[in-house]
């Protein structure tokens, strides 16, 4: 019969948890299967060498960086440690490029041959947290057109505004308006221009496809598309794209002074998000940029490149 020791590996690798053991000055002891499987599959340098690292200290590290997320986790840790807490544990974001995914840290200490030990695991709850947003999408969506309303761009672009700054990443935003809406209404009726506003929400739609992407609808005729970790030459070039698609909706606008057809004018601002900045800035910038394409002649995009790194 095999020993206690190899038995109890056995049992923590099949688990889905992923697991380590840290001393009480933050060094890790032990991590299961799947606490290393899971820093191969997500490029942590130090997957290979966990018995090495400082758990505490790599939590600093990213405190240091903003990272709120790390300065939470060493607080509980610490708190535990301390016997400040029994326990600890909070629920954190860890999407990947193309991922969303949610987790449940977990702090929770135990005796061994008068050493003091503390169990940390992060359980993937992706599942339940997914069917919780989608009741909550419910209320962050617009009616008309089916993309997001003002309300979720708002909290959206904060979210994605922090976690650019957090790990150093360029965030754009585009503002998009569409050309002598008015116009439009006024000529042809409301019905065609909710028709219109519906099929141009279905063009957004087209180029958000990862968790750091949101297209909006943004007031009236105004959409918002927010690209996290996009440079500003890749997002000039996708807003190029959609000012072509909606051209290309070939929706009648005869009393346009463009083209009688519909047309939108862009505003992008690219900017590496810091601590000292704030989104409005981001905003203000798109703002300008699609003020300009508008005053000099409409039917394109104009970017602003902030703040280089």
């Amino acid at each position: 019969m095999m020993n206690s020791h190899k038995f109890l590996k056995l049992v923590l690798d099949t688990v889905t948890q992923h697991i380590s053991v840290i001393d009480k000055d933050g060094e890790i002891v032990y991590v299961n299967k799947n606490w290393v499987a899971f820093g191969e599959a997500n490029n942590y340098s130090m997957h290979n060498i966990w018995d090495k690292v400082n758990y505490l200290k790599e939590c600093d590290k990213s405190a240091l960086r903003g990272d709120e997320l790390g300065a939470k986790a060493a607080e509980g840790i610490r708190d535990v440690i301390n016997k400040v807490r029994d326990f600890f544990y909070f629920e954190y974001p860890c999407h990947s490029l193309y991922e969303k995914r949610w987790f449940m840290m977990r702090i929770v200490p135990f005796g061994l041959d008068n050493k003091e030990y503390y169990v940390i695991s992060h359980e993937n709850i992706t599942e339940r947290v997914s069917a919780e947003e989608k009741v909550l999408n419910q209320s962050r969506i617009d009616g008309l057109t089916d993309i997001a309303n003002r309300r979720y761009f708002d909290e959206f672009l904060e979210n994605e505004w922090k976690r650019c700054a957090r790990i150093k990443l360029p965030l754009s935003l585009a503002i998009i308006d569409l050309d002598y809406f008015k116009l439009l209404n006024d000529t042809y009726g409301h019905q065609a221009g909710d028709e219109c506003l519906r099929r141009v929400g279905a063009v957004l739609k087209k180029f958000v496809h990862r968790p750091a992407d949101l297209c909006a609808r943004y007031g009236g005729e105004e959409f918002a598309i927010v690209l996290g970790d996009t440079t500003a030459e890749n997002s000039f070039n996708m807003m190029n794209d959609l000012v072509g698609d909606i051209r290309a909706l070939g929706i009648e606008n005869k009393n346009s002074s463009v083209i009688p057809t519909l047309t939108a004018s862009v505003g992008v601002a690219t900017m590496y998000p810091h601590s000292c900045d704030s989104k409005e800035e981001l905003i203000t910038a798109a703002d300008k940029m699609l003020y300009k394409a508008k005053e000099s002649g409409r039917n394109k995009v104009l970017h602003s490149k902030l703040m280089p790194l």
